[in-house]
């Protein structure tokens, strides 16, 4: 389900990464650009899943809480003085 322009210009960016771990990763994949653009990938759609899912939470939970507020009255109308 990847959502982005894979036809897009690649270009180079800095980071810093524990060597070893590269090291290794370099002794199992041919082409580590690829493999972490893949990997990547993945993490961005899992992670727009998960705050998106978040919302529809945080969303449901303040319409519930409106239909309550609306049919009960909210907590503490009882002693505003507004």
């Amino acid at each position: 389900m990847t959502h982005f322009d894979s036809r897009a210009l690649k270009r180079p960016v800095n980071l810093s990464l524990n060597s070893d771990l590269v090291r290794r990763a370099k002794d199992l994949t041919s082409n580590l650009s690829d493999t972490v653009e893949t990997l990547l990938a993945e993490f961005v759609d899992a992670e727009t899943t998960r705050r998106a899912e978040t919302q529809r939470q945080i969303d449901a939970l303040v319409e519930a809480s409106n239909g309550f507020i609306a049919r009960h009255g909210a907590f503490g109308d009882e002693f505003s003085t507004l």
